[in-house]
């Protein structure tokens, strides 16, 4: 399948940053910007840095009412993040229309299906001549985004998935959007998608700043059908292997981190969908004193858990790691040792990482620390349930 790249409105800066001996280095960050056609429409992509070889990409997607600017710009400004973004390119994907300053969609158009925007993913990676990805996803994104890895396994070698929902909409749901619709606007029912109603009511500053990105960042018609097409999604795909079952189950075969905030409107649905992934490589993060926007609410802890996440990939083996630490649970459960090392598979790179434990759950907490005397203690990846 052929795609169209179109010219691409490109902006330099340079930045000073230091390797891992210490030493300063001046590098040139490029960011860059094209519409890549597909055949469910053009979607709008920024990369950020320059892929490099033999190391996947962050890719992200944000949810409804968002763009990449106003949906991870909170995140990715963190000063902790710039050392994830030393050691990857980043690929903002915007879904058709939902871009900033994107024109109305043309009369006709029909808005692509979530299978179908899981698709334009597949599509985008190969115009860029991308081999691989961590994804990196919010609502309705993190939706498209397992599809994506759900349909190409081999192309996400791991996903962050924030306010993941894997149910069909509901009865209650339709009857609950049909009835806000009557009184409310489109604005008005995103809001009550992205925030808790504690947030709506107290946090006035935090809501008024959103309904400004929603009302004015995202065309109002082409989001209507962005919104239309999340809201007839069907349930994800997925079944949690079990053993002495079914061999040939359908779930995510890469290592993934499921994010929420503990007074999100979306726990439920999140504590759902880590119950149908596969225990071994599924983490569960409920991030305390968090609303519905963990990287807008707590970004430097979530650049943490992100670090972490990266980490168990075979990746970033020397990074620092400074706000949080693994402390075990008060019954004193242990998760995995640190001594000892894996080769990363598929690769010719050897990296630090942890001597993993096979278990069903732990519950681990992941507490916040100042001036440490040392290192923490990373936890074993992809196999805790977690709170910090």
């Amino acid at each position: 399948m052929s795609s169209t790249k179109l010219p691409s409105l490109r902006k330099n800066t340079t930045l000073v940053e230091v390797d891992e001996s210490g030493a300063d280095i001046a590098l040139e960050k490029s960011l860059s910007e094209e519409d890549v056609e597909t055949q469910f429409g053009k979607v709008h992509c920024t990369m950020k840095g320059t892929p490099k070889p033999n190391r996947p990409v962050i890719l992200t997607l944000h949810d409804i009412g968002l763009n990449h600017k106003t949906c991870f710009n909170p995140l990715f400004n963190h000063e902790d993040m710039q050392e994830i973004s030393r050691h990857f390119a980043v690929l903002h994907v915007e879904a058709p229309g939902q871009h900033e300053g994107a024109s109305t969609l043309p009369t006709g158009f029909v808005y692509p299906s979530m299978d179908q925007l899981s698709e334009t993913l597949a599509i985008v990676l190969k115009h860029y001549g991308i081999k691989s990805a961590i994804g990196l996803a919010i609502g309705a994104g993190a939706y498209i985004m397992t599809k994506f890895a759900l349909n190409h396994p081999d192309m996400v070698e791991g996903l962050v998935l924030i306010n993941i929902s894997a149910q069909s909409e509901g009865w209650m749901d339709w009857a609950a959007h049909k009835m806000s619709g009557w009184a409310h606007t489109l604005p008005d029912m995103i809001i009550t998608h992205l925030f808790s109603k504690e947030e709506i009511q107290t946090n006035h500053d935090l809501i008024a700043t959103y309904r400004h990105h929603i009302q004015n960042g995202v065309n109002q018609s082409n989001l209507q059908q962005f919104v239309k097409s999340y809201n007839s999604r069907k349930a994800l795909d997925v079944e949690r292997p079990v053993q002495g079952g079914t061999i040939n189950v359908r779930t995510l075969k890469c290592s993934s981190l499921l994010v929420v905030g503990d007074s999100s409107p979306a726990v439920d649905a999140v504590v759902d969908c880590n119950s149908k992934l596969n225990p071994t490589k599924t983490t569960l993060l409920k991030m305390q004193d968090c609303g519905g926007l963990p990287q807008v609410d707590q970004p430097g802890k979530l650049v943490e858990a992100i670090k972490y996440f990266i980490q168990g990939l075979g990746y970033m083996a020397s990074a620092s790691m400074t706000r949080l630490v693994r402390s075990r649970t008060s019954s004193g459960t242990s998760i995995a040792s640190m001594d000892g090392s894996r080769s990363r598979s598929q690769s010719t790179r050897s990296h630090t990482n942890v001597e993993q434990r096979g278990r069903s759950q732990t519950d681990v907490s992941m507490q916040s620390v100042s001036n440490s005397p040392s290192e923490p203690v990373l936890p074993a990846p992809n196999r805790t349930e977690v709170s910090c």
